[in-house]
């Protein structure tokens, strides 16, 4: 004689016998709708929204800090020794390297010509560095730096050539690689930019 089980309720409602054969249960096994089974294990969808959301104010934030900083350090510089940031890392570039020609400077520096040419204008009417011509048609312009320019640099701040490039120079280079890409990205969805500017140091009027 078969003991009947008791009838209970179990999830979303269905009614189960509590005391029967398991074995009498196969086949009829409560079963997840697929569209359901697809979503276990994943966020909703407002979750991944609202943790991009916070990515994204992150990167405008970090990149508010770094503005900012470069800005800072370039105010303390020239409040410290009286020339721009950029300025004083062409005069510690032509320290390393007496006597190098604009074009060399301006490649050292990730600069335009014509904005070094700039740059060695304001320092040379401060007298800190002079202007030599040199080879056989007296073409070639070389650098170098005044007395009063060496000077300077033995009470200038460090790093010479900058806050964000010493930064760089610090970082792993995948770190690097990955972030040209990442801003390379960045600058191509902005639809606003000036390209100008990549050849303009942040430091400079």
């Amino acid at each position: 004689m078969r003991v009947a089980g008791l009838i209970c309720f179990g999830q979303n409602g269905i009614v189960q016998n509590c005391l029967a054969d398991p074995s009498d249960n196969q086949g009829n096994e409560e079963t997840v709708p697929e569209p359901a089974k697809a979503h276990l294990g994943q966020e909703p969808a407002t979750t991944q929204l609202q943790g991009r959301d916070q990515i994204l104010r992150a990167v405008v934030q970090h990149l508010r800090v770094i503005f900012r900083s470069i800005q800072e350090h370039s105010r303390w510089v020239e409040k410290q020794c009286g020339v721009s940031a950029a300025q004083l890392w062409a005069m510690w570039e032509l320290f390393a390297e007496p006597g190098l020609p604009v074009s060399r400077l301006s490649r050292a520096l990730s600069v335009h010509q014509s904005t070094a040419s700039n740059m060695l204008d304001k320092l040379e009417r401060k007298g800190l560095v002079r202007r030599e011509r040199s080879g056989p048609d007296q073409r070639v312009v070389r650098l170098f730096l005044t007395p009063e320019g060496v000077s300077l640099l033995a009470m200038a701040p460090r790093p010479a050539q900058g806050a964000l490039t010493d930064a760089l120079q610090h970082l792993p280079d995948q770190v690097v690689t990955d972030l040209e890409s990442g801003l390379a990205m960045l600058l191509a969805a902005m639809r606003v930019k000036d390209e100008k500017a990549a050849l303009h140091p942040l430091s400079e009027p």
